[in-house]
């Protein structure tokens, strides 16, 4: 890694202690009482591996994909990653085998999609019976826009970016259609700025898969992952 990008990836990490960041806290509270050492957990928008990092230190093999490679390295250089793969959220299929992971994982990632049909079906294809997906999204009630435009004084740059909030009643949706069960939910807030003067709603969901193949009881249950799509 470039002195440049740990930069960057510093200021990440310190941006989000600053702001009061507790997606992975509320993520992994959700789940651990479903998620056991040994077992695989796939974080799909890893990041640096704030949202995965405390399943590797409750005994879970973690892996991760991400589009950034830059975010790839800061992650990689963190070293409690079992594998991690380059890949876009936006492009099935994801590069993992069916029915290869025990749990699934994702924070501040899905805000920044409007539809997330897809991604969806990808989690359950990977996922094996019973294995948990815990998310986090934007939340709205039904009556509200979906389209959230984040203005440059938020973003630390002269651009403005459109993110995505999505309400229950899509959640539940795209749970339904993807042998995904609703297990529990949380709403929580997310500060946009160092003074948390800003807020943006959250909504953390918790579902599990309930079809397909058994989770493997074999110590060597993530060689599957490990070694498919490549």
């Amino acid at each position: 890694m470039t002195n440049d990008e740990k930069t960057m990836v510093e200021k990440y990490d310190q941006e989000a202690i600053a702001t009061g960041w507790l997606g992975p806290e509320v993520a992994f509270g959700l789940s651990y009482k479903y998620v056991n050492p040994g077992q695989t957990v796939l974080d799909i928008g890893i990041g640096t591996g704030l949202g995965a990092i405390l399943f590797h230190k409750a005994g879970l093999n973690v892996f991760g994909m991400d589009v950034s490679d830059e975010m790839l390295a800061a992650c990689r250089s963190k070293g409690f990653v079992t594998a991690l793969k380059q890949h876009d959220l936006r492009t099935t299929p994801y590069p993992y085998a069916e029915a290869s992971i025990d749990h699934v994982v994702c924070v501040g990632v899905l805000n920044f999609f409007e539809d997330l049909s897809q991604l969806f079906s990808e989690v359950s294809r990977i996922l094996r019976k019973d294995g948990v997906f815990v998310f986090v999204v934007g939340n709205r009630n039904s009556s509200e826009k979906p389209e959230v435009v984040v203005g440059s004084e938020h973003t630390g740059s002269d651009a403005t970016v459109t993110m995505y909030r999505h309400s229950a009643e899509q959640i539940n949706m795209w749970l339904a259609d993807n042998a995904l069960q609703l297990i529990q939910s949380l709403e929580f807030t997310v500060y946009m700025d160092r003074d948390r003067s800003a807020r943006f709603p959250a909504k953390v969901y918790l579902a599990r898969k309930t079809t397909g193949i058994q989770q493997s009881a074999s110590p060597d249950r993530y060689s599957a992952a490990l070694h498919s799509g490549r």
